[in-house]
């Protein structure tokens, strides 16, 4: 993506071009401080909806069985494209995908709230883990208020609604939703997310933009405004509601880092704060209609990263996406992640999918340190929705990528691996360990074929990578069809340095280890 200068690129190799000028013989492991080429930098992420089955499971009532495979398929399918996270909603309308002694399972798994899988197993943590054996970060999205949606099956006894029906409204489309003034509803949700960060090896925690709900601003909340009132409240009724969601926001980050500390929270709302910031945007006011005041939130670093859902097109000026993405940036007093929410799931034609490649290559212009983005939804990758997939890939992905490091949550680098390397017939083979291996999340491979280094990321679990050494490359067919045909060529690759590094959870990066490899091939 970015070009170093000639100068910049010669300081960064000087270490390795030093190395090289040592005795083949000396095979010893040798870390430097900087990285042969630098890794691409980017957060890769696509939402997993689990309410309405949007994304996953793509029906309730699958077998478990079926919701393995399709949970599989998915990332799998991530892999593919060099995503670097999932964010998986595991909580859509207080209930879970998980076993809790606090919220029921999920009407969406099997067609029945309260009804957990046959075969007993933790959806939640087969997540988790075949998503870290691919390298993936695996983030974990609540909604704190929702208590029931209308594709949500029936209302049984197991639900909040039956079981806590003080803290719940009935609103009049269907839904139905926890009273974010209550200290009641806000100490069970905590609990919620507390319970899953306790006993989950998660790397985030994740709530998009559902506050109070959307709609006309009458949430029924008289009972719990006049008891305010009673005891002395001076709050207006919005600037109420908005100190309860502040006050939860702020618990919530805090409490995760005391917990901890390396869990990145992160938060996406609505992509606008308020109409007329900047001056020429317009559109829904969730400061007054959500009563959200997520410019607070970002400017107080209450979070992680930061998400707007900025769902509109670059070129529609009432609600742009550059225009907004620079306000948000502004607003990033403190330095958190800006990763904005890109509608991925809207694109039906090339033009579409055009227009979802310039907002990422927009994003890291605008974030050129530590760029992302995540897509709204999975499906909309997995399915290519008009070939976006194959674009992502030939194009902005075409490389992966490292997440970006969070260094107020930690910046201590990991030690260096271990490294060694064998040569067989025509296939080097690299082989690396480390003295601590519980405390890597990927490895990086750099290997320097003539005066060219390329790097490769694996995940947590592989020690090893074999490289063939040679090979064939049939030339193009001439146009004259007289001509004799080319015959195949064999190409002999002499890769002289390799080096490995070790990445934590949080992006930090080792020195890498080199290792004089020599294959060379009399």
């Amino acid at each position: 993506m970015y070009v170093p200068q000639t100068a910049l690129l010669y300081r960064m190799l000087l270490p390795a071009l030093l190395l090289a000028a040592c005795s083949p013989a000396t095979r010893e492991n040798r870390p430097v401080s900087a990285a042969p080429v630098p890794v691409l930098r980017e957060f890769r992420a696509a939402w997993v909806a689990t309410v309405a089955n949007i994304d996953w499971p793509s029906e309730p009532g699958l077998s478990d069985s079926l919701q393995q495979r399709e949970a599989l398929a998915i990332l799998d399918s991530a892999q593919s494209l060099n995503l670097n996270a999932i964010i998986l909603q595991v909580r859509p309308q207080c209930d879970a995908i998980y076993p809790s002694e606090l919220e029921p399972w999920t009407y969406y798994l099997s067609g029945e709230q309260g009804k957990g899988p046959a075969t007993g197993y933790d959806p939640l943590a087969f997540w988790i883990e075949a998503a870290h054996d691919r390298g993936l970060e695996l983030h974990a999205w609540f909604n704190p208020y929702r208590a029931h949606h209308p594709r949500g099956g029936e209302i049984g006894e197991a639900s909040i609604v039956r079981r806590r029906p003080e803290l719940v409204r009935k609103l009049p489309d269907g839904y139905y939703w926890l009273d974010p003034a209550l200290s009641e509803t806000q100490d069970h949700s905590f609990a919620v997310i507390m319970d899953v960060l306790r006993r989950y090896d998660i790397d985030g925690v994740h709530f998009d933009d559902y506050f109070y709900p959307y709609g006309d601003g009458n949430f029924p909340d008289s009972t719990a405004w006049e008891a305010y009132q009673q005891k002395g409240g001076k709050l207006s009724r919005a600037d109420w509601r908005r100190d309860q969601v502040n006050r939860f926001i702020e618990r919530v980050y805090r409490a995760i880092k005391q917990e901890k500390k390396f869990v990145k929270f992160g938060l996406s709302p609505f992509g606008i704060w308020r109409p007329g910031h900047p001056p020429s945007i317009r559109g829904f006011d969730q400061y007054n209609g959500l009563y959200a005041d997520a410019r607070l939130w970002l400017n107080q670093g209450w979070l992680d990263y930061w998400t707007p859902q900025l769902y509109w097109p670059t070129r529609q000026i009432p609600q742009s996406y550059p225009v907004l993405l620079g306000w948000w940036e502004e607003e990033n007093l403190k330095g958190r992640h800006l990763w904005p929410g890109l509608y991925t799931s809207r694109i039906k034609t090339g033009r579409g999918a055009d227009e979802n490649l310039s907002q990422i290559m927009i994003a890291r212009g605008f974030v050129p340190q530590a760029p992302g983005h995540v897509h709204f939804s999975m499906k909309a990758l997995q399915q290519s929705y008009a070939g976006i997939a194959d674009s992502l890939k030939q194009g902005p992905y075409r490389r992966q990528a490292l997440v970006p490091p969070t260094p107020w949550l930690g910046d201590k680098n990991p030690a260096a691996p271990q490294v060694t390397t064998e040569t067989t017939d025509d296939t080097l083979t690299v082989s690396w360990s480390h003295e601590h291996p519980e405390t890597v999340f990927r490895w990086v491979l750099y290997t320097q074929t003539g005066d060219q280094w390329h790097y490769r990321i694996f995940d947590r679990n592989t020690r090893s990578h074999r490289i063939p050494l040679s090979e064939t490359v049939t030339p193009p067919t001439p146009a004259d069809s007289s001509a004799t045909p080319p015959q195949p060529a064999v190409i002999r690759r002499e890769i002289s340095r390799i080096a490995v590094s070790a990445v934590d959870r949080l992006g930090n990066e080792s020195a890498p280890a080199f290792e004089e490899s020599n294959p060379r091939i009399e």
